[in-house]
């Protein structure tokens, strides 16, 4: 459900914590098994610049992702991220969880998603954004779609819309 120019921008600017998924918005949504059966996933150099930006800004970053991996955490650690839940098919208690521990409202939130796990964050946040490459439900659910797929500067373009609708771009 796109939303006309203006409440995008005022949706935006009211966005104080950005919740992300991992597989097919952080990474390409590939997943490259090695002899040993271990997963190794690729990131987008600036998608990372970008969270980093966000957070020097004093904003949070939280992320949850229905598959673990410890590879990803470490990732996220290293660019400042403070709220990391893995392994969670069901996000929505998690997501209820960072918002308590932060006061905020879901108005105060945007989420990156791709898929049916993330329709639930969808219908509570602010403003749903959504990677170019989505799944159709997930395309259909969100506020704002990406020009880009997961993995190759989504949450950067994101990132990008949130800061210059707060005059900070």
């Amino acid at each position: 459900m796109r939303l006309p120019v203006d409440e995008l921008r005022q949706r935006a600017a009211r966005v104080k914590c950005l919740f992300l998924d991992i597989d097919g918005v952080l990474t390409d949504g590939k997943l490259y098994i090695g002899p040993q059966f271990e997963e190794t996933k690729t990131n987008y150099v600036r998608d990372g610049w970008g969270i980093r930006q966000w957070i020097k800004r004093g904003l949070q970053v939280a992320v949850i992702s229905g598959r673990p991996s410890e590879a990803m955490r470490q990732r996220l650690q290293f660019l400042g991220v403070q709220h990391i839940v893995l392994d969670r098919e069901d996000k929505l208690p998690a997501y209820e969880a960072i918002l308590s521990q932060l006061g905020l409202k879901d108005a105060d939130c945007a989420h990156v998603g791709d898929d049916v796990p993330d329709l639930p964050l969808f219908a509570r946040v602010g403003l749903a954004c959504a990677p170019a490459d989505a799944h159709d439900r997930a395309l259909v659910a969100a506020h704002w779609v990406s020009r880009y797929p997961g993995g190759h500067g989504a949450v950067r373009e994101v990132i990008d819309l949130l800061l210059t609708a707060r005059g900070d771009g």
